[in-house]
């Protein structure tokens, strides 16, 4: 069987604007986008202070787990990103929620915020969300590989794991 790579694609710089979402409707009230705007920068705000306490419960501060560690925050980020696609009423309230997540990152903790940004990790997440089939344990497998633990079933669970549980808290907070 002989592969070419026209199917691959790389996620851009703006990765999240690659997925299409329905634009708001012109007849809007002031009122409604207003309310609309307040209520996807809370929920992008919210879903970093989620980030956040997760990174003070799993600090940058081991050898041997500084590489899974920074791993993990990439495929929190990541996530966070994907839940604002997925859930998001439109591309205005996704963009918000995406500019106020990492605004409230970099107010809170500039190293924080550059460790949560990764556009090659970004490509291989969403290689893997994009495939199709079992996506969670795609994004298990990509996490492992991105660990250096490439098949590794214990790196896998765990990147499934967080993926699920990333994505449950930004549905959940919308």
């Amino acid at each position: 069987m002989v592969f070419n790579d026209n199917d691959i694609k790389i996620a851009s710089d703006k990765p999240s604007r690659d997925i299409k979402k329905p634009q708001s409707k012109p007849e809007d009230s002031v009122f409604q986008k207003s309310e609309h705007y307040e209520r996807a920068k809370q929920w992008g705000s919210e879903i970093a202070l989620e980030f956040i306490n997760d990174a003070k419960l799993n600090p940058l501060n081991d050898e041997c787990d500084f590489e899974m560690t920074v791993q993990r925050r990439l495929l929190l980020s990541f996530t966070a990103t994907i839940g604002f696609e997925k859930y998001a009423e439109d591309d205005s309230a996704c963009g918000i929620a995406q500019k106020s997540f990492l605004d409230t990152l970099k107010n809170s903790d500039s190293r924080l915020f550059e460790t949560a940004q990764d556009t090659g990790a970004f490509s291989f997440y969403y290689l893997a969300f994009r495939r199709g089939g079992d996506t969670v344990r795609r994004i298990g497998q990509t996490f492992a590989m991105l660990c250096s633990h490439d098949g590794d079933p214990i790196y896998q669970e765990l990147g499934e794991a967080l993926y699920c549980w990333f994505l449950s808290v930004t549905k959940e907070k919308y």
